[in-house]
């Protein structure tokens, strides 16, 4: 997915008044400022509050079909256009105390507010991203792949962090 197409399905999303945060690949390369690599899809997260308008803004773009994917979820799973765009959506719930909710009840994902409080910029567009820290713990507890690599290579290079254990070796 090219940056003018991420940027596009951004900036329809606020005309729609939806706030969504980017996470995975784009997230990475949002924080550093520039497109370092090919994009299948553009990662957003978004509250369970704005599901609905998250929803009539795709559906407006065409983006109104589900991409099966192994593993998907209620609160994780793929629309696409039926063509190249496809979205990547983890849906979260606001919880008190700045604390956030992500996946079931057998296995709940908890986290900050703050972890979604990035900044940076995709096709020169201003967005909200994943911050450094939280896009780089969103990188483990599976095989990494080479594109893991390489964003875990530029988020520790950009920003002084140290690599997860699983990718200290062939970075």
């Amino acid at each position: 997915m090219p940056s003018e197409t991420a940027g596009a399905l951004l900036t329809a999303l606020e005309r729609f008044g939806v706030g969504v945060c980017v996470g995975g690949g784009w997230a990475v390369d949002a924080l550093v400022g520039e497109q370092t690599r090919k994009h299948a899809d553009l990662d957003v997260w978004v509250d369970a509050a704005d599901f609905e308008g998250f929803l009539a803004a795709v559906v407006d773009q065409g983006v109104d079909r589900i991409h099966p994917w192994p593993g998907d979820r209620p609160w994780n799973f793929v629309l696409h256009d039926g063509h190249s765009r496809r979205l990547d959506l983890h849906v979260y719930e606001t919880l008190s105390q700045g604390r956030l909710h992500y996946g079931g009840v057998s296995a709940p994902f908890y986290f900050a507010d703050q972890d979604l409080s990035g900044e940076g910029r995709i096709a020169g567009l201003p967005v909200r991203c994943e911050r450094p820290e939280f896009a780089l713990r969103n990188r483990t507890g599976y095989e990494p792949r080479e594109i893991d690599r390489h964003d875990v290579g530029l988020l520790c290079e950009h920003f002084g962090l140290q690599p997860p254990e699983s990718f200290r070796h062939g970075i």
